[in-house]
């Protein structure tokens, strides 16, 4: 509103040039988000003896949710027949589906009968309660510590940018991928285009095309 007002005053009022500075629209941090290779992925979830701390990080990774999402899971919220998972209220107060993996549904039972959790999936330590986000950071601090990737500035938000970039290279289209991760937009899709290093990798170089017509170099 600021720089509208001075450019209007300028123009319109003092019937002078104006240019707005660049301190009243800086520039936007473009950074891509930081991805872990599929490599790291096993090497964190095969460091995880305890089957819920194990399962809470490997749904992350395998739906690509949220972590307010993965904690608000209800048991109601799993279809097995549909093979989904309901995702109520997450971001923006929007419902979505996410797809339920056979393995993890599989691993899920097993989870449920040794944990036998009430309402919330992932119960916290209060009867009726959920797991705490906290304690599903902490999880994933212990076991970066625990295969010496703690110096990598991995998150929980971490697997999720991997699960939809490894969905990528694995020939996901991007319009599901954007359904998938519950994106308004799909130019927050598109940053997983530059991330991957696939895709680059799988680029034809035009000089590679026209090489073995190019005359051989004077020696």
């Amino acid at each position: 509103m600021a720089a509208q007002a001075f450019s209007f005053f300028f123009k319109h009022v003092l019937q002078k040039p104006y240019q707005t500075p660049s301190f009243l629209y800086p520039a936007r941090d473009a950074k891509l988000p930081v991805v872990m290779s599929l490599e790291e992925v096993i090497r964190i979830l095969n460091a995880i003896d305890n089957i819920k701390h194990k399962m809470v990080l490997s749904l992350i990774y395998s739906t690509g949710l949220r972590l307010q999402e993965v904690v608000n899971i209800k048991l109601n919220h799993i279809d097995s027949k549909a093979m989904c998972i309901k995702v109520v209220a997450g971001k923006g107060k929007k419902d979505r589906y996410v797809a339920l993996s056979d393995h993890i549904l599989a691993a899920l039972r097993k989870y449920y009968v040794q944990y036998k959790p009430v309402d919330f999936l992932f119960n916290g330590n209060k009867k009726g309660s959920p797991y705490s986000c906290r304690s599903v950071q902490l999880i994933l601090e212990k076991t970066l510590q625990k295969v010496n990737l703690s110096q990598k500035g991995y998150s929980i938000h971490t697997l999720r940018h991997s699960y939809a970039t490894h969905l990528l290279e694995n020939g996901t289209d991007l319009p599901a991928i954007k359904q998938l991760m519950g994106h308004c937009n799909i130019s927050q899709t598109m940053q997983y285009v530059h991330i991957s290093t696939k895709h680059i990798r799988s680029v034809v170089n035009p000089y590679d095309i026209i090489f073995h017509q190019l005359l051989p170099e004077d020696n």
